[in-house]
Parts: C-alpha cells; structure tokens; sequence
C-alpha cells in the first residue's frame, strides 16, 4: 500500500500542509528532515503541533554524517552555489531519497504566493517521477494565511518568524541575501561571526554585487552597517531540489 508523507519543516505552510492532509487522511506520515542549526524553539513549536494538530508524531530523519551545517561546511569545504547548497542536499534531499518508496504520495508546503508556486512547478518539472500533492496552492492558500492559521489553532509561531524572517529556516542560511544577513548580524552576531570566519577559511562569500557588469565578492565582514532591515525579505527556499549532489555517497 503506498504511503503519503507530509514533508514537515517546522514552518507555518507546512504545519497546515499537514493540517489539511491529515484531516482527510489520518495515516498519512509527517516526517521531519533535521539540521540541527534551526532556532530551539522550534522544539516547542513541534511539540504543540504534533498534540494540537497532527495528533501524532513527527517522524525525524537525521543524517549520520553530518551533525549540522557546520559540520557540512566544514568537512565539504562548500557553502552555496549555482548547484544550490551543499548542507539542504546532505541534511535535506539526500535523507528524502534514502526514505521515499517509489510509491509513495508526497505532500509539500509550497504556497499560493507567486514565487512559491514557482518553485512548486520546478520541483515537480525537475521531478516528474515522483507523486506530489500541493494542498496550499490547491486551496489558494498564501504564507500570511499559513501563519494566522497557526494562530487560530492556539498555537504560538516560532521565534524565527517574530524576529521578522519570512521562513523558519537554519539560524545563517547561506541561500539568503544581504538584508537577511544584516538582520542575523542583530539578532545572532554569534552565527554572522561565525559564517564570517566560515567564509575567509573557504574564500568563499555568500553575497555578491555586480560593477560593471562583473559579479564581486561581498563577504560577511565587509557587509555595510547601513543595509536596512525594515524591509521585507525575500523568502528564502530550503526545499527538497536544491543540489545536484544526488550520486554522492
């Protein structure tokens, strides 16, 4: 009998992605992919979730690799690139595959946000073997309705999302621009120094800016104090597609 998994991230779309799967279809399987770089509160935020609406729990799946980010970085020497970022495709992609069955109904938080539906497309263009369900794009669902719908259901959204990130990612995720990382310089100067070391040890940086129609290096360290962070971000994707490290061991 195929299974449906709900591919679970401790963000507000995939909370309700899960909602509305299990609401239909009680045996369907959440199950979490751990990087263990994510905010600790997302420890609590899982626990209401899984008592107040998933009313089981959340399969997690751990790479016995890699501990964390950190860890990827360090043993890879890689942080991102035009193959996208080596810790999703280690800590993410790779403990999907080694899961799935060929079978098997896969059930994504992507939204109806312009963007998200893009990425929902690409993923299910760059994957066409696999049999994937969209219940927010479906239902016209947006991350804003996503967020108020945890807050209905009485639970209180993780701390990431107070602090003003528009995703629950890793605390330093190195798909993310300027802004988000002048923002990370306020609320976790730890993480920025760190990422800055991480960055000088590979001659590596994350951020880029084009003169003259040349791309050039911005490292962490040489980030402008003025950068405003009252803006919106924009939303940074830790999906399942990001890499192409699939034939590695």
């Amino acid at each position: 009998m195929s299974r449906t998994i709900i591919w679970y991230s401790d963000g507000a779309a995939s909370t309700v992605a899960g909602m509305l799967t299990l609401k239909n279809n009680p045996s369907a399987i959440p199950v979490y992919t751990a990087t263990n770089s994510e905010h600790t509160d997302n420890v609590r935020y899982r626990k209401e979730v899984e008592d107040k609406l998933f009313h089981k729990k959340v399969l997690v799946l751990q790479s016995k690799k890699y501990k964390d980010i950190w860890d990827v970085f360090e043993k890879t020497g890689w942080l991102v690139g035009p193959n996208g970022a080596r810790c999703t495709t280690e800590l993410k992609k790779k403990l999907r595959q080694k899961f799935q069955r060929v079978d098997d109904v896969h059930v994504f938080g992507y939204t109806a946000d312009s963007r998200d539906a893009k990425r929902a497309l690409k993923f299910k263009r760059n994957n066409f073997e696999l049999i994937v369900k969209f219940p927010l794009i479906d239902r016209g669902l947006t991350k804003s309705d996503c967020l108020e719908i945890v807050r209905q259901q009485g639970i209180e959204i993780p701390e990431m999302y107070k602090l003003g990130y528009p995703n629950n990612n890793c605390i330093g995720c190195v798909k993310a621009g300027q802004r988000y990382w002048a923002r990370i310089r306020r609320t976790h100067p730890d993480v920025f120094e760190r990422m800055s070391k991480v960055e000088r040890k590979l001659n590596v940086a994350i951020n880029k800016k084009e003169i003259d129609g040349e791309r050039i290096k911005v490292f962490l360290d040489e980030l402008p104090e003025e950068i405003d962070i009252t803006e919106p971000e924009q939303s940074v994707s830790c999906g399942l597609f990001c890499g192409q490290y699939l034939d590695e061991e």
